[in-house]
């Protein structure tokens, strides 16, 4: 089955981010990627804004079904330790520089960072209690670990080998399983 325009101009604008950033983005830049007129692109998004929140909203979503495949069960069947290990095994893997800079664009424009929001605060969410309560703090801390492998990849602009990747994740996958308290 063939993806739709609208799908297709996605991954493009995504395509774009990932080899020159999001300020590159453009219904030119994007069209030409795409291999669609630039009136193509305006039909499914008016504003450059338009496409800028459906890029953030197509990612999170491809996030959410990873997070969901890697799990293996519905999310609201998971304990909080099993949302976290599926989100670091997902982070370690799937994370790429067109992802990190969209997310760190939303820093400033609320209506970006929505999406993302919300799949963190469904898989790896800051406990309410940290501070004082130790597996709290443990899930805390590993997540940002986590978060910092991916940074680290994507600002030093080369990736850990697969194998140490996926060391890393398990290792951080255990801390969550057995928090030193």
């Amino acid at each position: 089955m063939r993806p739709s325009n609208r799908d297709r101009i996605l991954e493009a604008a995504v395509r774009v981010i990932q080899r020159e950033g999001v300020t590159a983005v453009t219904f030119d830049s994007v069209a030409a990627e795409a291999e669609l007129t630039r009136g193509g692109i305006m039909y499914h998004f008016p504003s450059r804004e338009d496409l800028l929140v459906a890029i953030h909203q197509h990612l999170a979503d491809r996030w959410e079904d990873s997070l969901l495949v890697e799990a293996g069960r519905p999310l609201d069947e998971l304990t909080a330790d099993e949302r976290l290990s599926a989100y670091i095994r997902v982070n370690a893997r799937s994370a790429t520089r067109a992802e990190l800079q969209l997310m760190l664009e939303s820093a400033t424009h609320p209506e970006w960072a929505a999406p993302w929001n919300g799949v963190l605060e469904r898989w790896a969410p800051v406990p309410s209690d940290v501070g004082t309560d130790a597996a709290s703090m443990a899930r805390l801390v590993t997540r940002l670990a986590a978060d910092g492998l991916w940074m680290f990849e994507a600002l030093a602009y080369r990736d850990l080998p697969e194998a140490q990747r996926r060391a890393v994740a398990e290792h951080l996958v255990r801390a969550v399983a057995t928090p030193e308290r």
